[in-house]
């Protein structure tokens, strides 16, 4: 065609079968992902250090309780203005190996 014809532009696609087992192994997959990112949101970040008031819930113990601790060198600290800080890794290592340094 001469002066203002037009091209055509053809498109194929592949046509898929998709059966019933295809859409079974789809379902079991998506589910298994959906709960992996459900079990990431799920879990609370690790904390590295914990507050006073922290450490007294975690460890059920009376804040006196939690100053002789400090005091005698049980707790290792970090005091940084007027907040004491414990380290959360050092506190779970101290209670798993039954550790008491003075």
């Amino acid at each position: 065609m001469k002066g203002g014809g037009f091209t055509q532009n053809v498109i194929t696609m592949e046509i898929s079968i998709i059966t019933t087992e295809d859409l079974s192994l789809f379902k079991k997959d998506l589910l298994s992902e959906i709960r992996e990112l459900m079990q990431q949101q799920d879990s609370p970040p690790v904390k590295k250090y914990l507050r006073s008031s922290e450490v007294i819930k975690l460890l059920k113990i009376s804040p006196g309780t939690l100053h002789n601790l400090r005091e005698n060198g049980t707790l290792p600290y970090s005091k940084l203005g007027g907040l004491i800080f414990y380290e959360a890794d050092k506190i779970a290592r101290i209670l798993e190996e039954g550790k008491v340094s003075n």
